[in-house]
């Protein structure tokens, strides 16, 4: 029998899904998009902004009903919430370029710094919409269902359940591109898992660090920023070259966790 608050979890997303799917609909015939084509980055960030705004306010009516408060869900809102955001971000963004400048010592990828410029048009559009993307995410998977499941679970195991939940959601977006992410997707949810827990129960290194990954992956991406060499291999670079399905992203996210372990230790955060 599933306990109360992983029922409670399934009826939040069932919730969000049914909420969603009279706009998908309407999106769908603006777009034009068919199921059985893959969807372009533009698609999918159409489709994102049809779905995400919901979350927060099905979280709100949650709030109310059960009298819990913003601060159980992750959300504190103190000065050290931009610190910690702006830290996530910095160590986000950071991890990104260790590990395309490895792969670029191995000799697997090449820099184009003739689309440096191009870079600088994209930068503060593209942070925006990583931030607003990572707080939806951070607020309903790290913040939201985590609280509901430490009810019934321990921290960690309402993190690996909350973690394999955000990795197979993944799906809806693009099933044969994300399968072989499956296992990094839920690596990725447990670091930033971890990153609240490190953060007193806030959400906000968490916020930072996610947005700083999407912002230096999508910032290399379209301003192709670099390409891939005869030598690249997939299993370090990624199947489909997706980071999160290699070596390459699975180290950055082990990276991450252990710096973020050696500041818990030094209490920095």
């Amino acid at each position: 029998m599933l306990a109360p608050s992983l029922l409670k979890v399934i009826t939040f997303l069932g919730s969000w899904a049914i909420i969603w799917l009279p706009i998908v609909f309407l999106v769908n015939r603006f777009i034009n998009w068919q199921p059985q084509q893959s969807l372009t980055p533009k698609q999918k960030l159409i489709f994102l902004t049809s779905l995400y705004p919901f979350a927060p306010l099905i979280i709100w009516f949650v709030i109310q009903v059960e009298e819990i408060s913003w601060v159980d869900c992750g959300l504190k809102w103190q000065l050290s919430l931009p610190s910690s955001l702006g830290m996530g971000l910095v160590i986000g963004v950071v991890g990104v370029g260790v590990i395309f400048a490895l792969e670029s010592f191995l000799g697997l990828v090449n820099w184009q710094w003739k689309n440096l410029q191009r870079l600088l048009s994209l930068a503060l559009p593209i942070l925006i919409v990583g931030l607003g993307v990572a707080f939806i995410e951070e607020l309903v998977f790290r913040g939201f269902i985590i609280y509901e499941l430490t009810s019934d679970y321990s921290y960690l195991t309402a993190a690996i359940i909350s973690s394999a939940i955000f990795a197979v959601l993944h799906l809806v977006w693009e099933r044969q591109e994300t399968a072989p992410q499956l296992p990094g997707l839920w690596l990725m949810g447990m670091v930033l898992a971890g990153a609240r827990l490190i953060d007193n129960g806030s959400i906000g290194l968490a916020w930072g660090l996610h947005a700083g990954w999407i912002w230096g992956l999508s910032c290399l991406d379209s301003a192709e920023l670099l390409t891939y060499t005869a030598k690249e291999v997939t299993w370090i670079s990624g199947m489909n070259r997706q980071p999160l399905a290699g070596l390459a992203g699975i180290l950055c996210l082990v990276g991450t966790g252990l710096f973020l372990w050696l500041l818990s230790i030094n209490s920095i955060v």
